[in-house]
């Protein structure tokens, strides 16, 4: 790069992360431009008709509990940009064989009466947690440091540092029970790892705090608005242009990659010193999922009527049930119930669907880079929890792992966290560094959910690393 540059900073791949460094650059009034392969922005954050004309279906991310909570995003005037989210009546539910569901909703107080027996048991757990999240959010979603409220963050921390089957020993019940394992499914882990507990504290206290909102018009809508504020600052966007070489790049001060380690080497692996590359080569990923999408001629018909009023189920059953299908995806075997994801969308948001009709989105975890159809699995899951469902489906479009890395590149074997984001990879992703966003090339930076804080829709590894940048190359605090 020589002394006259074309931008002050490149970042290429338009995710979430991509678009929050993208912003949090231009926003020093340096010039940037944001390079996206596809022809649309949006990584993760893209929604399209999949099934049939009039049925627009969250492609990935579907429901958001971390775009609402992110501590960056907050900060933006979205709103302004067309973002509009919408709220359900409870965040998630999880039925049960008896045709009994459990649920969390808005309040707190509200979801541990419903537990009933457990009552007191989710209060001492989680009432701490939405007390302290506001003083502790900006360190958990960062990469390891010191907090701003070490008493806090430690109370939350001692928590969080446990397994879900471990910190399930809070409950009696198998209705408590089964709820929190749905939430600490989403860590994509056996659950008997440590530190599976935090993904499902994160999530319950989102729920309480700011709700698990769904984004009118699709999950597009938060990307639309992202990079409508950036343009707005000066940004510069350049679509269907994918990048395979340092040299298709013009010229500027510093490189920020929303691109995973495998895609990082391919494109700049000759620039990086001998141990960083090797450490990007030892990054380890997770399960993949397999998607489901249907067109349904009326509202899924679960048995239970919370279910029938939440933005997300779990279908899984019990505790053991999940735990054991988690397990044994992780070890590269399938189940005939795996623990399933669905989003109901259209309940709430009517610009998802015809009048009258709706759709709903689904996935399970599989063995990584698996190309199994799961369709009958995820559809008789369904269909145990809500009888009659199958009559209803109109069409459907289904993605496995390879088909869901060849969408996104940054899932590898369709893991679509990044990496996993077991104990040993939760501060070390992608590499053991002073600063995980760094790589060994002065300038070149990494700011995907292969950084931490990892997976989700909340742009805080791209707003750290792009923190780091200015930092770094422009000594802008």
């Amino acid at each position: 790069m020589g002394s006259t540059t074309t931008y002050d900073a490149i970042v290429i791949g338009s995710g979430p992360n991509g678009l929050a460094a993208a912003i949090a650059i231009q926003q020093q009034g340096l010039s940037v431009l944001l390079i996206e392969g596809k022809e649309e922005i949006g990584g993760g954050l893209r929604s399209a008709e999949l099934t049939l004309p009039g049925y627009v279906s969250d492609i990935c991310s579907a429901i958001h509990p971390l775009a609402i909570a992110s501590p960056f995003f907050q900060t933006l005037p979205l709103q302004e940009h067309g973002l509009q989210y919408v709220f359900p009546i409870h965040a998630a539910a999880h039925p049960f064989d008896n045709g009994q569901a459990a649920y969390l909703t808005h309040s707190l107080t509200q979801t541990a009466q419903a537990l009933e027996t457990d009552k007191e048991n989710y209060l001492d757990l989680i009432a701490p947690i939405v007390a302290g999240w506001p003083k502790i959010a900006n360190d958990v979603l960062a990469p390891l440091h010191f907090p701003k409220h070490p008493i806090a963050m430690t109370k939350f921390g001692l928590k969080a540092i446990t397994s879900a089957t471990f910190l399930a020993r809070t409950f009696k019940s198998e209705k408590a029970k089964g709820l929190w394992a749905g939430m600490a499914a989403h860590a994509i882990q056996p659950l008997t790892n440590l530190s599976t507990s935090a993904i499902g504290l994160v999530l319950i206290a989102a729920a309480h705090l700011k709700g698990w909102p769904i984004p009118v018009g699709g999950s597009k809508s938060i990307a639309h608005a992202l990079v409508a504020y950036f343009k707005k600052i000066g940004g510069t966007v350049q679509t269907g242009t994918f990048i395979s070489s340092l040299s298709q790049l013009p010229s500027s001060r510093t490189l920020l990659f929303d691109i995973g380690p495998q895609q990082l080497l391919k494109i700049a692996g000759h620039r990086f010193s001998n141990i960083y590359r090797w450490q990007l080569e030892k990054y380890r990923y997770g399960m993949g999922v397999y998607k489901v999408d249907w067109a349904l001629d009326g509202q899924v018909p679960f048995k239970d009527e919370n279910a029938r009023l939440a933005g997300t189920v779990h279908l899984g059953g019990t505790l053991k049930e999940i735990a054991w299908s988690e397990q044994q995806s992780a070890k590269g075997n399938y189940v005939e119930k795996p623990f399933v994801l669905l989003a109901q969308q259209s309940l709430f948001d009517h610009t998802r669907a015809p009048q009258g009709k709706h759709v709903a989105w689904a996935y399970c975890h599989v063995p990584n880079g698996s190309v199994r159809n799961m369709t009958a699995e995820i559809e008789n899951q369904v269909e145990r929890f809500a009888p009659g469902f199958k009559e209803r489906i109109l069409a459907r479009h289904t993605m496995n792992t390879r088909e869901l890395e060849q969408y996104n590149p940054n899932y590898i074997g369709g893991d679509i966290n990044g990496g996993i984001i077991d104990l040993a990879q939760l501060f070390t992703r992608p590499a053991l560094r002073s600063s995980p966003y760094r790589t060994s090339t002065k300038g070149l930076y990494i700011c995907s959910s292969s950084t931490p804080p990892g997976g989700g829709v909340h742009g805080m590894c791209g707003y750290h690393a792009a923190k780091t940048a200015l930092k770094d190359i422009f000594n802008i605090e």
